[in-house]
């Protein structure tokens, strides 16, 4: 699939909308747990990927997959991190704690991408990534739990800020195998994960007290929001630099508020419509100076003038 950087970054956009619709979801589950939800999340994620990988890309998939590389395990531990963290972060901690934490993100991608591809970040990009850090801190500041002694909430930030550093190597991962030249399929990774993240949480998930509703929306969110956008967010990494990924996935955190509004009922308070207003607008200067920044360099370069990379 050929992207542009434009329709590659519609399509994260598209892939965070995806992944948004969890919580809203969750909230009308009817008797499944935290471990029950994320063992039948990753298992139906395991049984779409098993569909659509053969359909989409044949039935050799699986005899191609690069099982003696290394990237191609350390993605799939990565996305096995990702699946399984959050969920157990929240039996642990709040939400508030959990979010903030992971509010990192776009800041450890940036750093890893600086050290391990050499990308150069771009001054706007510092600052579009502290901005948008801001607004996630400022959104869910008062939700914070500042509880001194308590383990269970330390343990909880310790295990929340997995997700990050594992979407940070995840990306980082992706980026570099693209870099090097090394013709390593990285999608197929996603079903390693996710059946690592089934094993993971299988013992934990029982006794299993899903109704049968309850497991039509995890089949759903098997499918529809963990198997199809993760399978988008890897194609669109193939052409947007780490931390750009890293940084519109921060969407994710607007677009579930907005669904938790409109499908449950939860109205923000005003701390979260500011801090949200902030990371949308980091995110949208970001790529408005980007577009214009190519833009110039496309004139330049068309005028035999060179200029140096950067992150855009």
């Amino acid at each position: 699939m050929k992207l542009t950087h434009t329709k590659a970054v519609f399509m994260m956009v598209a892939v965070t909308l995806m992944w948004s619709v969890a919580g809203v979801v969750t909230r009308h589950l009817q008797n499944a747990h935290s471990f029950e939800v994320a063992f039948w999340r990753s298992f139906f994620t395991t049984v779409s990927l098993l569909v659509i990988l053969p359909a989409w890309q044949g039935r050799g998939v699986f005899r191609g997959m690069r099982w003696a590389s290394p990237a191609f395990w350390i993605s799939g531990l990565c996305w096995s991190v990702m699946f399984t963290a959050y969920m157990v972060a929240l039996t642990l901690t709040s939400v508030g704690n959990v979010l903030v934490t992971m509010s990192v993100g776009p800041l450890l991608t940036a750093l890893l991408a600086r050290i391990f591809i050499g990308h150069r970040i771009a001054l706007r990009t510092w600052g579009a990534i502290v901005l948008a850090g801001l607004g996630i801190a400022y959104m869910f500041g008062s939700q914070v739990s500042v509880a001194s002694g308590d383990d269970a909430v330390l343990l909880g930030s310790l295990v929340a800020l997995c997700v990050p550093v594992a979407a940070a190597v995840n990306w980082t991962v992706v980026q570099r195998s693209q870099a090097h030249g090394e013709k390593i399929d990285l999608v197929p990774s996603l079903l390693v994960g996710s059946v690592l993240s089934s094993l993971l949480t299988l013992p934990l998930a029982y006794p299993f007290v899903a109704t049968g509703p309850d497991l039509r929306l995890l089949a759903f969110l098997g499918l529809a929001q963990l198997a199809i956008p993760c399978i988008f967010a890897v194609i669109s990494a193939r052409v947007l630099k780490a931390p750009e990924v890293a940084l519109l996935a921060l969407l994710e955190v607007i677009f579930g508020i907005l669904w938790a509004w409109l499908g449950a009922g939860e109205v923000p308070a005003a701390e979260v419509l500011i801090g949200g207003a902030l990371v949308i607008g980091a995110l949208a200067g970001n790529e408005a100076l980007g577009w214009r920044s190519r833009a110039r360099h496309q004139y330049g370069s068309a005028a035999g003038v060179a200029r140096p990379s950067t992150f855009e």
